[in-house]
C-alpha cells in the first residue's frame, strides 16, 4: 500500500462576496481534487482545539496523528528540529520574524519577503548587541523572514519564561496596531527589550539601506513569538509501521518530520510562497513513492495568499496545486497497479477577510483502496459541512486513513 497526503496549507475559507458567497476552493478549477471526492469520501476534521492558538504547528501535528494535548510544547522548537538544533532540557527556543513596523502598525510580517541572505546579514550584525543583553541568547538565521532565537541554559539559573508566557503571531497582526500585542507574562520584559532594541540595530544596516534605495520595505524589527522547550514525539514508523517522507519548503514541517522520524526531501525551486515550483514538488513526490510507503506534500502558497488578503492569488495557488501536484500523483498511482490511498486536507482555515488562521473544521477527501464512495462529487467546505464523516479530535483521522480496511462511515467521535 502506498499513501499520499497533500496539505494545501490554509486553503479552507469562508464564502466570499466577490464569488457570490462561494469559497476560493469552490471557485477554483480543481478537477483532480474533485476526482478524489468523486471516487472516495468527503468529510471534515478539526486540528485546532480552542485551548491552543490556531497555528500551523498545532494543526499539522494533529493532522499527522499527534495530539497537541500530549505533544505540543511550542512552535519554535519544531523549527529548531528542522535545522538539526539540539535543545537541552532547560533551553528555550523562540520564533524570530523579521517584520516591518510603521507608525506602530505591522505593515509586513515578512519584511517584504526578505531574502535568506539578507536576514542572515541582519541577524549576524545584531548578534554582538544581543549578547550584551545576555550571553545566553543567540540568533539562528533560517529561511527568509522565518528565524529563531535561542536561550541556552544549564538549569542553574531560573528560566525567565514559562508556559504562561504569552506572545502573538505577527501574521495575526497584518496592517493592525501592535501596541496591545507585545509579549506578556513571565520573561516578557526580556522579549520586549530585544524587539524594541532591534529597531536601533537594524535602522542603518547596509541591508536596509539598500532595500530602501531599491524601493523595498526594510526589516525594521524582530518580532518574537511561539516560544517553547524541546518536544518528545514517538516515531511515525513505530506507531504505524510505515516509512514516511516530507516535501515542504517550511521549517515547521521539516521539524515535525525530523521529530517523527521521516526523511525530508528538498525540492529545488520550492520557496514556501506563491512563486514555488509546484510541478517540481509533484515530480519529486512521484519519485519518492518508489522508496517510501508514505509521502506528504505540503504547500504553503494558499496560506500566504490569505495572509496577504489576495483572493485571486489564493485561487491560482489552488489551481496550480491541482494541476501540477494532485493530478500527476493521481495519474501515477492509477498507472502503478499498486494499492494506494490519497488524502487531501488543509491543516487549518485561513480567512482572506481576517488575513489570519482561525479555529474550526477543515474539509478532507480520501480515495483509494478499500474506500467506498459516498455521494459527493466535489471537494470543498460546503460538502464537508454536511458530511456524516467528522473527526472533532482531528488527530484520530490519520489512523482511519492508514488502516488496511474501509474508512468507517457515519459520525466519528
Amino acid at each position: 500500500m502506498k499513501y499520499v497526503i497533500i496539505i494545501p496549507d490554509g486553503c479552507a475559507d469562508e464564502g466570499q462576496p466577490q464569488l457570490d458567497g462561494a469559497t476560493p476552493l469552490q471557485s477554483a478549477a480543481t478537477p483532480a481534487m474533485d476526482e478524489i471526492a468523486r471516487r472516495g469520501i468527503v468529510g471534515r476534521s478539526n486540528h485546532t482545539p480552542v485551548q491552543f492558538e490556531a497555528g500551523s504547528a498545532v494543526a499539522n501535528m494533529s493532522l499527522l496523528g499527534y495530539s497537541p494535548y500530549q505533544h505540543y510544547t511550542g512552535r519554535a522548537p519544531l523549527e529548531a528540529a528542522a535545522q538539526g538544533i539540539e535543545l537541552g532540557e532547560f533551553d528555550w527556543c523562540i520564533r524570530c520574524n523579521l517584520v516591518t513596523i510603521e507608525d506602530q502598525h505591522l505593515t509586513s510580517f515578512t519584511a517584504g519577503h526578505i531574502s535568506s541572505v539578507e536576514a542572515q546579514q541582519l541577524l549576524h550584525g545584531a548578534q554582538p548587541q544581543l549578547a550584551q543583553i545576555s550571553a545566553q541568547l543567540e540568533f539562528i538565521p533560517g529561511v527568509s523572514y522565518r528565524n529563531l532565537l535561542l536561550l541556552r541554559s544549564d538549569g542553574q539559573l531560573a528560566s525567565p519564561f514559562s508556559i504562561d508566557t504569552r506572545t502573538t503571531p505577527p501574521h495575526d497582526l497584518s496592517d493592525k496596531p501592535i501596541a496591545a500585542d507585545f509579549p506578556r507574562g513571565p520573561g516578557s520584559e526580556l522579549l520586549c527589550q530585544i524587539m524594541e532594541s532591534s529597531m536601533e540595530w537594524f535602522a542603518d544596516h547596509p541591508v536596509n539601506v539598500l532595500r530602501r534605495q531599491n524601493g523595498q520595505v526594510p526589516a525594521t524589527n524582530v518580532w518574537l513569538w511561539g516560544l517553547g522547550k524541546r518536544p518528545k514525539l514517538e516515531s511515525f514508523q513505530s506507531r504505524h509501521n510505515i516509512r514516511g517522507a516530507m516535501i515542504t519548503a517550511v521549517d515547521l514541517l521539516r521539524g515535525i518530520a525530523a521529530l517523527i522520524g521521516w526523511d525530508r526531501i528538498e525540492v529545488p525551486g520550492a520557496t514556501g510562497y506563491t512563486d514555488t515550483d509546484y510541478a517540481a514538488k509533484g515530480r519529486y513526490a512521484i519519485d519518492a513513492l518508489q522508496q517510501y510507503d508514505l509521502v506528504c506534500v505540503h504547500i504553503e502558497a494558499p496560506d500566504e495568499s490569505s495572509h496577504e488578503g489576495d483572493l485571486a492569488k489564493k485561487i491560482t495557488s489552488l489551481e496550480e496545486i491541482d494541476r501540477h501536484i494532485v493530478a500527476p500523483i493521481m495519474n501515477h498511482l492509477d498507472q502503478s497497479g499498486q494499492d494506494y490511498r490519497i488524502l487531501i486536507t488543509p491543516d487549518h482555515p485561513t480567512f482572506l477577510r481576517t488575513k489570519t488562521h482561525t479555529h474550526g473544521d477543515v474539509p478532507f477527501a480520501i480515495c483509494g483502496t478499500g474506500i467506498s464512495p459516498d455521494a459527493f462529487e466535489n471537494y470543498h467546505e460546503a460538502n464537508a459541512a454536511i458530511s456524516d464523516i467528522c473527526f472533532p479530535l482531528g488527530w484520530e483521522m490519520i489512523s482511519q486513513f492508514l488502516v488496511d480496511q474501509p474508512v468507517l462511515t457515519g459520525q466519528m467521535n
